[in-house]
């Protein structure tokens, strides 16, 4: 089954995005008609998810080759490196940010040396970020599709944080899996853990579920575990931002918490992600960048007040599950299994 929901078009030379800081309560829309304003919608979260973000970034690197009337190509090339300085700036931790990045990048320079105008360069970045959304769209259905073999009949899933088709081009990762395996009548229901302090799973995962009408229940994050002790969930499935070839796996704070949770009561810990999230320049998780986010995140909700004026704030935004709490890791290439000494590795010729 296909989501419903829109996450990044390009539209009358803008792009545009669904503005995700307002949901659920408004289904609105950000233009952005240059990369500053991508960069700006990626840094303030009207777009989040790794492959969204990266997905987006490619649409931004698209504008900036469009937004110059220099022609020669030194000049034009300097641009859009500035552009994806800029656009690299905004958020550490998602590795598909720098990776769509620098496939455009690679992209315009050899074109440039094979001769072809800026003006060609340009419209070929636009074809290549559609090429890309594209690719997405069709990956995670893979994902989908492969990590549904994991998944029981009659299931209870717990998910944690947003891997859906707001964190993607469509379908999603981890929301994906679940996607699939509810096209198969293999989901009884999905519990969503709500993912403080920006609420992705209550505001985000609960919303796009709902709407495409699979059976979702909302939990707080510290009931995670008394569900998992009663026998309640069958499984967890979550997305990545960033995994290292070792296997370990950088996603929303809480996740290593979750992870812990599932090994101690038995329950199997997938993560769903496409091989573009495998970062292979880093041996382990100890080398993943941790974003760390403004305080008003955790102080504020809704806008709303509910800490000290005053109070020091600590506000990592991801953490780091190891490769010994993940039973499988789902891409679009196939599974593997870093709990029983298998990496990401073996993909690494083809990443």
């Amino acid at each position: 089954m296909a989501s419903t929901v829109e996450t990044i078009g390009y539209r009358d030379g803008a792009v545009v995005l669904i503005d995700q800081r307002k949901l659920p309560q408004e289904e609105t829309y950000v233009h952005c008609r240059d990369h500053r304003e991508v960069a700006d919608a990626i840094r303030d979260m009207v777009v989040r998810g790794a492959p969204a973000i990266g997905v987006t970034a490619a649409f931004g690197m698209a504008l900036a080759a469009r937004e110059t009337g220099l022609i020669d190509a030194g000049p034009w090339i300097d641009h859009l490196e500035s552009a994806a300085k800029e656009l690299g700036e905004t958020r550490p931790t998602a590795v598909n940010l720098f990776w769509a990045i620098g496939r455009c990048l690679d992209h315009a320079r050899n074109r440039l040396s094979e001769g072809r105008s800026s003006g060609e360069v340009s419209e070929s970045l636009l074809t290549l970020a559609h090429e890309m959304h594209a690719e997405d769209v069709a990956m995670c259905r893979r994902i989908g599709d492969n990590g549904a073999e994991l998944i029981p009949l009659d299931a209870h899933v717990l998910t944690h944080c947003n891997a859906g088709a707001l964190a993607t081009a469509g379908y999603g990762t981890a929301a994906g899996v679940i996607r699939s395996a509810h096209a198969q009548s293999k989901i009884a229901g999905v519990w969503v853990d709500e993912t403080r302090p920006f609420l992705q799973g209550a505001r985000l995962t609960a919303w796009e579920l709902h709407r495409d009408d699979i059976p979702v229940t909302l939990i707080s994050d510290n009931m995670a575990g008394y569900c998992m002790r009663t026998g309640r969930v069958d499984c967890v499935v979550v997305g990545s931002d960033r995994i290292a070839r070792n296997g370990d796996v950088a996603n929303k704070i809480g996740t290593y918490t979750v992870a812990v949770l599932a090994r101690e009561n038995g329950v199997p810990f997938y993560v769903a992600a496409p091989t573009s999230t495998i970062d292979f320049s880093l041996a382990s998780g100890d080398d993943i960048p941790i974003e760390e986010r403004k305080p008003e995140e955790v102080t504020h909700i809704g806008g709303l007040r509910v800490a000290p004026e005053g109070i020091d704030v600590f506000n990592p935004a991801f953490d780091v599950t190891p490769a010994k709490f993940v039973d499988a890791i789902i891409t679009e290439k196939g599974v593997v299994q870093p709990s029983q000494g298998e990496t990401p590795e073996i993909w690494m010729s083809e990443g």
